[in-house]
C-alpha cells in the first residue's frame, strides 16, 4: 500500500506539471527501480570480443548482483550468479580470466565453467553420500542473448526475446555495429569510476539531450576541440525507438566543412557499404556527424569525431539513489587500419575517458543536479 500511495502521489504531481527533482535522488524510487526495472529489463554486460575462447570470462553486474559472464567449454555464453550454492560466498574474485573450473574459497565446492557442481570435499563424510550434485549447480540467468556481439542479460524468466526487446533500436544499432564483416572488438579493459550522480541523468543525457552541448561544452568549441559552431550537436534529429530506447543523430550542416562518414578511413567506408542491411543506412551514415543514444535502461553509446572518429559504450551501474559506477568501453572495427585504431583510442581517452574533457564537463553537471535533488522538492 505504501508503494501504491507513493506512485499515485508522484503521478499526480507530474500531471500537474510540478517539477519533481526527487526522482533523481530518492531512496524509495531507487528501490522501485531495482525491483521493476533492473530485475526485468535486458542489461548489457559484455561484448563477445571480451570472451572469445572457451573458458574466457568477465565478472559483471546486473544492478547490485554479480555475475560471471563466461563462454563455456561447449561454446555457449552464460551468466552465472557469482555465489557458491553452499553458503553464498562470492565464487570468483578476479575481474576477468580463463578458467575450466571455479573453486569456492570457503568450503572448496568446485564448479565446471558451465555451472555444474563437480566437486565437494569430504562429500561422503559431510553428507553421507546423499548429496545430489546435479541439483546444486550455479544459478544461471534465464536469458543471455547477443545482438551483433553485444551480450545482454535479463533476470526475468518471462522476458521477451532480446530482438523483440530492442525493437526499432536494432536499425540504429546496425549503424555502429555492422560497419565491418569482422565485427567490433573491445580494446583494453573497460574504464571504471564512481561518481555521486543518479544513474538516470547520464542515461537521459545520452538519449535525448543534444541541446546541452551549446553551454556545457562551449569552452571546448572555443578551444577547437569540437566543431566551430556551438550549436553543432543540434543539427539533427531525436528518435524514440520504442520500449524506452532513444537516440539522437546529428547531421552535417552545410556551413560546417565536415567529412562524410564521420571521417572513417576508406577501408571502413567500403566495408559498411557492403555490410549495412539497407541503402538507407548507408545514406544516413554518410551524412552523420555523431550518434548518441541509450538502450533502456542504462546502456549508452556514442559515436563521434573529435576530430578522429571513436566509438564508446557505457553502462551506468546504479549503486544507490545518488551514486553510480560508470563503465566505459572503447570499441573499433576489428579489421580497421592499426594506425587508425591507435588514434581513435587516443581521441576517446582525451575526450570521454575517465578524465576526458567532455566527460568532466558532463559529470560536474550531473553531480550538481543530484545534489539539489536530495532536497525536499
Amino acid at each position: 500500500m505504501l508503494e501504491q500511495g507513493f506512485l499515485k502521489e508522484l503521478g499526480e504531481k507530474i500531471e500537474q506539471g510540478i517539477a519533481i527533482l526527487r526522482i533523481y535522488n530518492d531512496p524509495e524510487i531507487y528501490e522501485l527501480e531495482r525491483k521493476r526495472i533492473f530485475a526485468r529489463a535486458y542489461i548489457f554486460v559484455a561484448h563477445e570480443s571480451e570472451i572469445p575462447q572457451p573458458g574466457d570470462y568477465v565478472v559483471r553486474y546486473v544492478g547490485d548482483e554479480s555475475y560471471i559472464v563466461i563462454r563455456g567449454e561447449d561454446g555457449r555464453i552464460r551468466a552465472l550468479f557469482n555465489a557458491c550454492r553452499h553458503r553464498g560466498m562470492r565464487l570468483c574474485r578476479s575481474e576477468k580470466g580463463q578458467a575450466k573450473t571455479f573453486l569456492c574459497p570457503y568450503h572448496g565446492w568446485t564448479y565446471r565453467n558451465t555451472g555444474e557442481l563437480i566437486g565437494v570435499p569430504a562429500e561422503k563424510e559431510a553428507y553421507g553420500g546423499r548429496l545430489d550434485k546435479a541439483k546444486w549447480g550455479l544459478y544461471e540467468a534465464p536469458h543471455v542473448e547477443s545482438y551483433n556481439g553485444l551480450i545482454f542479460v535479463s533476470l526475468d524468466p518471462r522476458a521477451p526475446s532480446l530482438k523483440e526487446y530492442l525493437g526499432g533500436m536494432t536499425w540504429y544499432l546496425d549503424l555502429l555495429t555492422r560497419r565491418s564483416s569482422a565485427g567490433l572488438e573491445v580494446i583494453g579493459a573497460p574504464q571504471r569510476w564512481v561518481v555521486d550522480v543518479n544513474w538516470k541523468l547520464p542515461a537521459e543525457n545520452f538519449s535525448s539531450d543534444a541541446y546541452h552541448t551549446l553551454m556545457t561544452h562551449r569552452s571546448l568549441v572555443q578551444l577547437g576541440m569540437a566543431p566551430s559552431d556551438p550549436q553543432f550537436a543540434m543539427y539533427g534529429t531525436h528518435i524514440s525507438a520504442g520500449n524506452g530506447h532513444a537516440l539522437g543523430i546529428g547531421f552535417i550542416p552545410e556551413h560546417l566543412p565536415l567529412p562524410p562518414f564521420l571521417g572513417y578511413p576508406e577501408p571502413v567506408i567500403n566495408a559498411l557499404k557492403r555490410n549495412y542491411p539497407s541503402e538507407a543506412q548507408v545514406q544516413v551514415a554518410e551524412k552523420m556527424q555523431f550518434w548518441h543514444g541509450t538502450v533502456f535502461p542504462n546502456l549508452s553509446l556514442l559515436n563521434a569525431a573529435l576530430p578522429i572518429p571513436f566509438l564508446t559504450f557505457r553502462v551506468w551501474r546504479p549503486m544507490g539513489p545518488n551514486r553510480t559506477e560508470i563503465w566505459s568501453w572503447f570499441l573499433v572495427e576489428r579489421d580497421a587500419p592499426e594506425d587508425f585504431k591507435r588514434r581513435s583510442y587516443e581521441t576517446y581517452v582525451h575526450t570521454f575517458g575517465t578524465s576526458g574533457v567532455f566527460e568532466q564537463d558532463d559529470v560536474e553537471i550531473w553531480r550538481g543536479i543530484t545534489a539539489m535533488a536530495g532536497g525536499p522538492t
